[in-house]
């Protein structure tokens, strides 16, 4: 019997979930250094699909920038406004 390809949508998914926690990891890792107390049952609690960004409706904006091989990009500053749902680049 042949091996099933996967599901395109599967590998995107896995991609997304990668790349959150990656980027949960690196918040966590900046509040530490920055001071603050973190519990590890709050962090054990975290997960990658509860955030915004899967959407699994096959609609992603992205804004292009390339960081540094191996580097992450910078982490969101959380005083810095939100910018609203319509202002995203979602077609």
């Amino acid at each position: 019997m042949p091996a099933q390809r996967p599901h395109p949508r599967g590998l995107v998914l896995n991609a997304i979930v990668l790349w959150t926690t990656k980027y949960i990891d690196a918040a966590v890792e900046q509040l530490r250094a920055e001071g603050h107390d973190l519990r590890e049952e709050d962090i054990a609690r975290l997960a990658p699909l509860k955030h915004r960004n899967p959407n699994l409706l096959g609609r992603y904006s992205f804004t292009a920038s390339t960081p540094a091989a191996g580097a992450l990009r910078p982490l969101r500053d959380p005083d810095a406004p939100e910018p609203d749902e319509d202002d995203e680049g979602v077609d």
